[in-house]
């Protein structure tokens, strides 16, 4: 049982190749459970189970959370699988097409394969395209409460839901306090992830995450997208955004109709084998 494990700016994921698991259509939720604990497991903040068949890509891509939930979209995610793809030969183009549930992507290989754009997709600001709650809208400067707090805040997809709170000042302890009630709010029937941000200046943003199923997360592709837009959505920075979290930068550009290209390293872990006794444990 093959396992290739990357990190993107400190969001680690685990690549499991369907070819190498036979005898499974997918993993399990207490699988995935068990193979993401930090303890019990090889540790990462999720799966990728590809590649996949794909009537429309040139590859399919499932994501599952640590928890055993299954992601819509993962920015990091898919440089990660791209950079998997290019490193297992299993395509010799630089430029190439994922489908996701959340959407089809394509990726463009740079600086062989520790540097990966992706074409992300557009991003919505509408209640139904996210979802939330209430009569369709566009959801900007709104407000929540959760614990002792109001926010305001704006969502957005990129294919997956995003609750963007802006503040003077943002840190991990305020991610991890509020972000837990945040991506549970009843406001958000599919839960959300959510991005703490603080305005740098026209060209720099900077964000905590607290991500839906995976909790406290370093870096995030998906949520740098959405914060990035969200902020030029209000007006607050030009185009071309670099975003600044915990683990490192991304580099966001915005198009027409806030189409999202991000740039983004990755670099390779390890590989190896999960043991048969791994799965005597249940998490």
């Amino acid at each position: 049982m093959r396992f290739a494990k990357y990190h993107a700016l400190g969001n680690d994921y685990l690549v499991l190749n369907p070819a190498d698991f036979p005898a499974w259509k997918a993993p399990t939720a207490s699988q995935i459970r068990v193979i993401c604990h930090r303890n019990f497991g090889a540790g990462s903040d999720g799966i990728l189970w590809g590649p996949l068949p794909s009537n429309r890509s040139n590859f399919g891509l499932r994501i599952f959370n640590p928890d055993g939930s299954e992601a819509e979209k993962s920015g990091n995610g898919l440089r990660i699988f791209s950079r998997y793809l290019w490193d297992q030969r299993l395509t010799t183009h630089p430029t190439f097409t994922i489908e996701t549930p959340g959407g089809q992507v394509t990726s463009e290989i740079k600086d062989s394969g520790r540097l990966i754009t992706v074409d992300m997709g557009s991003v919505s600001f509408l209640s139904t395209k996210i979802p939330v709650t209430g009569p369709e809208r566009e959801v900007l400067n709104e407000s929540l409460t959760v614990l002792d707090r109001t926010f305001g805040f704006c969502s957005a997809t990129i294919g997956n839901p995003h609750c963007v709170i802006l503040l003077p000042e943002i840190s991990e302890t305020l991610a991890r306090r509020y972000g837990p009630d945040i991506e549970t709010h009843p406001l958000f029937p599919r839960k959300t992830n959510v991005q703490f941000l603080k305005i740098l200046d026209r060209s720099n943003i900077q964000i905590e995450i607290w991500e839906r199923g995976a909790g406290y997360t370093l870096a995030s592709g998906s949520s740098s997208s959405a914060a990035a837009a969200v902020a030029h959505r209000l007006g607050r920075v030009d185009r071309d955004v670099t975003v600044h979290m915990p683990g490192g930068q991304i580099g966001i550009s915005i198009g027409d109709g806030f189409s999202i290209r991000m740039t983004g390293t990755v670099n390779k872990v390890a590989e190896g084998n999960l043991h048969e006794e791994l799965f005597a444990v249940t998490v």
